[in-house]
Parts: structure tokens; sequence; C-alpha cells
């Protein structure tokens, strides 16, 4: 492991970003990371890459760039274990005054550190995040955003702000107490607008990515399961309410088929709705039994204790 001399102090900034197929990125990112502290005239930063498990030249390229970035720090996971356990990481060994977060696929340029260190100092908050006024990408990504962020909302206790960015400046009281949660399965928004503090957004714009975005259909569809079911348990409450329903309304059909027999002498028929009736009911039934194993399988990596991640080496 490489360790290099640092002062005592904290830094004034770190840029937390992480790393994972970044390698085409990497040289603009670094560069824009450069030209923004400069034009903010801060001397004394740390630009911190979290390699999660890249399977491409990302971690030899930024140790390669050690040599003329000496406040370039590495942090190398042990593995790929997701994007928000990354950019835990990255959070947990920052040592900054301030932390900027911020993807390295350049779909948001670095050099909008200026406008959110700015936005910062200005309004005197903790956090300062970013946002889109209006969704990047084709229709299918625009409406599956919207969605996603829409179902949360509705399904959850915390409110987040639709359409927020991972890019964000925060202070350092903040971070330390967003470190204070002990969540293992981690979702970074809804745990940013838990903590609280004054936060005020800043729209921004996205580029789109060059090359194939990691984060798949299937991917954005689990992303929205762990979301929901580690910030709210409104959908057991629904499951209640529904299965509820379903009970009156199968007493009350009950009731009915019985006056019918007792008061019209009819023959108890309707083969087509009952089978319609229990074919629906043991639908509810699969996918009440599966929403409670999503909370279960929470609460048992929750019990188990595990780390968010495993560090490998760090490289300062």
């Amino acid at each position: 492991m490489k360790q290099a001399e640092v002062p005592g102090d904290s830094p004034d900034i770190t840029i937390v970003s992480t790393m994972y197929r970044s390698y085409p990125f990497l040289e603009q990112f670094l560069g824009d990371c450069l030209e923004a502290l400069a034009d903010i005239k801060c001397n004394y930063f740390e630009i911190l890459l979290v390699n999660d498990g890249s399977p491409d030249d990302s971690l030899r390229y930024s140790l390669q760039r050690k040599v003329d970035i000496s406040q370039l720090v590495v942090v190398d996971l042990s593995r790929n274990f997701g994007h928000h356990h990354a950019i835990h990481a990255g959070l947990q060994h920052a040592r900054g005054n301030l932390v900027f977060l911020i993807d390295c696929d350049l779909e948001v340029s670095p050099l909008v550190l200026v406008e959110f260190y700015r936005k910062l100092h200005a309004s005197g908050c903790d956090v300062v995040f970013g946002y889109q006024e209006a969704r990047k990408g084709g229709l299918f990504e625009r409406i599956t955003g919207d969605l996603f962020w829409k179902g949360f909302n509705l399904l959850s206790d915390v409110k987040i702000p639709e359409n927020i960015v991972t890019e964000r400046i925060m202070t350092r009281r903040y971070v330390e107490s967003l470190l204070q949660m002990g969540d293992r399965n981690l979702f970074l928004a809804g745990m940013m607008s838990w903590a609280g503090f004054q936060q005020i957004g800043l729209p921004i714009v996205k580029k789109q990515r060059e090359g194939r975005s990691t984060y798949t259909l299937m991917r954005r569809v689990g992303l929205m399961v762990n979301a929901v079911s580690s910030f709210s348990a409104q959908p057991l409450v629904w499951l209640f309410n529904i299965g509820a329903t379903i009970t009156l309304l199968s007493f009350s059909f009950a009731f009915y088929l019985v006056f019918r027999k007792l008061v019209f002498d009819d023959a108890l028929l309707g083969f087509t709705s009952i089978m319609t009736a229990i074919m629906l009911s043991l639908g509810i039934l699969t996918t009440a039994v599966g929403v409670v194993g999503i909370y279960l399988g929470k609460v048992f990596d929750q019990v188990q204790n595990r780390p968010s991640y495993i560090v490998k080496d760090i490289y300062r």
C-alpha cells in the first residue's frame, strides 16, 4: 500500500467519485476537477476515487496519475459492491471540511463545482444538491425515471425531491451525521433527505453518457424495491388493507349466495366467478408473502451486521 505524507489538518474540499468502467472518462474528469479547484482558488484539497471492482484499467490509470496529482487518493475495494456502497466508502474516507460528490462519467462536468461552492457559501446551508428540471435521455428513460421518483414518494414516508442527481456539496457536520446512520441496505438519496439539515437545490443539465449505462432496467427495478423497503413499511400496510377488503368482500359474496339459496332456492352456481376469486386471492397471497419476505430479508441483512464494503488498499 502506497502512502504519502499529508498535512495534519483537513483539506478544504474533498472531491469524491467512484470508478466502474470509468477509464475512458478519467483523464478529462481529473483535468476538469483541477480546473474547477483553481477557479475557486482552493489550494488544499484532495480528490478521492473509489475503485468499485472496475474490470478495466481505471485503477491502473488513477495510480499513474498520482505521480502528477499528489492530492489524489485511491480507495481500492476488494470487489464490486455497487454504486451506493462505493459512495459510502468514499464519504467515510473523505477528510475535507467540504465534500463534493460527483460521478466521473462526465454526464455532469466537474466544472459545476464552482456553482455548487458559491451557492453553498451564499446560502449558508449544509447541502446543495443537484437536480434536473427536465430528465435527459429518450422517452423510455424519462418515463421510468419519473415513475421511480413518483412511486418512491407515494410508497415512502421520506419525501425526496424528484429528479435529483448524484452531484452535491456537503459540509463536514452533515457528512458526519449521515455516516452515523447504521443502514446496511443503502439508498443514499433517501438517507440524505432523512438526515435533515438545511438543503437547497441547484438545477443542472446532464449530458448523455458516452457508451452504455451500467444501470439496466432490472437494476432500476431492484433499486426501487430496495429504496422503498429500506425507508417505508407502507407496502405492508397496503397489503393489510387489501387483505381486509378482500376478506370483507368474500364474506359479503358468501352471504349473498346463501341468501339467494334460502330465498329463491337458487343452485349455488357461478363456477367462473368462484374460480376467478380463488385465483385472485392466490395471486394476492403470493405477492403478500413475497413482500413480507423482502422485509424479512432486510432484517436478516441488518442483523448480520456485515460491513457495507471491504477495502483492499488505500493509496494516499
